[in-house]
């Protein structure tokens, strides 16, 4: 089945927020916080999702400031995990991170969460810093770091 990486519009808000409490149950955003980014009305978010025919595959958010860029949700259906679809997201982020002058790209991630932090690890992050008691729970965050990619 092909995957589509595209910037999401608001139309896609209602499976994102879905998405997001099964990927996410423990830090999941709200459903109103999720229509405001896919909305356009937080100016430097931007959501993309990735498709599988026409199912919602992934999705992921990213914040440009200046230089920098946050990474501030990647999720990947269940059915759909190592498949390559947040590896797609992923790129999609460094083009649209590099496209706003962006040289760094930096994420937090539950430091219980092996999965991701492998994946990050192998796309080339390293750690940068630890949060204490970042999320809900108490559980700390890593703080990793790569440079944006031009050509992911």
């Amino acid at each position: 089945m092909t995957l589509r990486v595209r910037p999401a519009d608001p139309g896609d808000a209602d499976a994102i927020a879905d998405l997001e409490q099964v990927a996410l149950p423990l830090d999941a955003w709200s459903q109103a916080l999720v229509e405001e980014g896919v909305g356009g009305r937080l100016p430097t978010t931007q959501y993309f999702v990735a498709e599988q025919g026409l199912l919602l595959a992934g999705y992921a958010v990213v914040s440009v400031v200046q230089d920098v860029a946050e990474l501030q949700r990647i999720a990947t259906a269940p059915a759909a995990r190592r498949t390559g679809v947040a590896t797609a997201l992923l790129a999609a982020v460094d083009a649209h991170a590099a496209a706003g002058g962006a040289a760094r790209l930096l994420l937090e991630v539950r430091e219980d969460n092996g999965g991701a932090l492998a994946f990050y690890t192998g796309a080339g992050f390293a750690e940068l810093a630890r949060r204490p008691g970042y999320y809900r729970d108490g559980t700390d965050a890593v703080v990793l770091e790569r440079s944006v990619r031009m050509d992911p």
